[in-house]
């Protein structure tokens, strides 16, 4: 597991569109605060990315997430979801 923390500002993009694991990923970074502010709305939407693209463990993390998020909260992350699958 990571040890320390990643400056998401300077950080070289990856293409994680091809990567389920780089989505799963990003959804623990922003699920966990390690290096970079808790933000459920953004881990479930790479969670439910990274489940479309086969990590089913993805799965129980999004679900754990969604119950700790409003409607509202869950509605917007499946909507930026969707917005990335369009743009990639």
């Amino acid at each position: 597991m990571l040890q320390g923390h990643l400056n998401i500002e300077t950080a070289m993009p990856i293409e994680a569109g091809e990567n389920p694991d780089a989505l799963f990923d990003l959804g623990l970074l922003f699920a966990s605060g390690r290096g970079a502010p808790v933000d459920l709305v953004a881990a479930h939407k790479w969670f439910n990315l990274a489940a479309l693209k086969g990590r089913t463990d993805a799965i129980a993390y999004r679900r754990e997430l969604a119950e700790l998020m409003s409607a509202d909260e869950i509605a917007v992350a499946q909507r930026e979801a969707r917005a990335w699958i369009a743009s990639h």
